[in-house]
């Protein structure tokens, strides 16, 4: 059974191949995700699956614990999953992956075309290649791989592939809210054949600073918003500093910056020769696993209103802070569980080394498993690079290893045969 289901993989893989540049292909950043998850949804009609296409819906999932607030529409941005059921007895597997990808702008950075999907020194290339378009080609490639070989599982897998993961983590949120469940789950992110065992959270905040405009001749008499930002800019990265200096859990003592609270975008002024009345900023701040985002969310807010009180203006005119988007808490997985002991033993059978556990500094969708929905979930994906920059990369022969490791590991995990040999073969 292992030799064949490893031959097919590597027979299917030019096929594999061809449907990641499909993925890449098709640009799916934030509100155009429909041409990708429709191409998805044809992919597993073609493999006998019967694809469940959704789209969010706000009100359902938004008490539910790790919404996040957002300021966009989710019409025509739909969700897609297909179950493979099980004969019974076995274990339940979900795998899921995103589909979105962040903007790859400006593209006059990149050396390759940011959707070409070329391919160099066995590599592809593109925005999403590696994050994560890569892992959504293996894991729909390990299933593929178990159904030509007419390998009957025992316990349900389901494939999910979700919108939203870089912004809010509502799709993987409402997979759940759909009732998608398992006994396990992995996402296939790019963490280098790695387990993920923990990961910090994340909000995103933003800040609103107001001038006072005039012509730029009378520029001494007026107030500009974009100066009186950059002390609130510098309160960020103080309160930054102050967080990475304070005591870290175990898991992040290798990192020496875990906490990043990342300015990422600015807009300020409408005319050159015009003081700017606002200045709004956004914030990617980060904590860890058990921290409270409420007490984060008051501590940066307080921090920045102390700073405001230090100038004239600020302190009659405080910045306006919103908290959007990300309000993802932090969360480890213990290496005790079963699904480590699956997901290593066929790592070591496919690459001949040992199962390396890594803590990532950002955050992923495992925590809607872990946390919220008792399911024990990580991520094991390809080795990529120069995520969210430009030429971002993703290794070919780690993602044909992904594919073997998960199909090995699904078959191992639902089913309650003795573990996987070349019986039969």
């Amino acid at each position: 059974m292992r030799t064949g289901l490893l031959r097919r993989i590597e027979r299917n893989w030019e096929q594999e191949l061809e449907f990641l540049r499909g993925l890449v292909r098709r640009p799916s950043t934030l509100g155009n995700e429909a041409p990708v998850q429709r191409y998805i949804a044809r992919e597993l009609e073609e493999m006998g699956l019967k694809p469940d296409i959704w789209q969010i819906d706000p009100a359902e999932i938004s008490r539910m614990p790790g919404y996040s607030p957002v300021e966009w529409p989710y019409e025509s941005r739909p969700n897609v999953a297909a179950t493979l059921r099980g004969s019974g007895g076995g274990r339940s597997l979900i795998l899921n992956g995103h589909v979105d990808v962040v903007p790859a702008t400006p593209e006059h950075h990149w050396t390759c075309d940011p959707w070409g999907a070329e391919i160099s020194d066995g590599r592809m290339y593109g925005r999403g290649a590696a994050d994560m378009k890569s892992g959504i080609a293996a894991m729909i490639y390990a299933v593929r791989a178990i159904k030509e070989e007419d390998i009957a599982l025992e316990g349900d897998l389901t494939l999910e592939t979700v919108i939203e993961e870089e912004c809010t983590g509502n799709g993987t949120l409402s997979a759940r809210a759909r009732g998608y469940t398992a006994d396990a789950a992995i996402i296939p992110e790019p963490f280098a054949q790695t387990a993920l065992e923990a990961q910090v959270g994340v909000m995103w905040a933003r800040v609103t600073v107001r001038g006072q405009g005039a012509h730029a001749e009378r520029a001494s008499g007026a107030v500009n918003a974009i100066s009186k930002a950059y002390p609130m800019m510098e309160a960020v990265k103080e309160l930054e500093a102050k967080a990475n200096a304070a005591g870290r859990p175990a898991y992040f003592a290798g990192h020496e910056h875990p906490l990043n609270y990342n300015i990422g975008r600015i807009r300020g002024g409408d005319w050159t020769s015009s003081v700017p009345e606002e200045c709004t900023f956004e914030v990617r701040i980060a904590c860890y696993p058990g921290e409270d985002l409420k007490e984060v969310q008051r501590r940066f807010k307080r921090h920045l209103m102390e700073r405001a009180r230090e100038d004239s203006w600020l302190s009659e005119n405080p910045p306006e802070i919103v908290f959007y988007a990300f309000q993802a808490e932090g969360c480890t997985v213990e290496r005790s569980e079963p699904l480590f002991a699956t997901l290593g033993e066929q790592h070591r059978s496919v690459t001949g080394k040992e199962l390396q556990f890594y803590s990532f500094t950002g955050t992923t969708d495992i925590r809607f498993f872990n946390l919220y929905s008792g399911i024990s979930a990580t991520c094991y994906g390809p080795l990529g690079g120069n995520l969210h920059a430009p030429d971002e990369w993703v290794d070919l022969e780690s993602v044909k290893s992904v594919t073997q490791v998960l199909a090995l590991s699904i078959v191992e995990w639902c089913s309650s045969r003795e573990p996987l040999s070349d019986e039969g073969t």
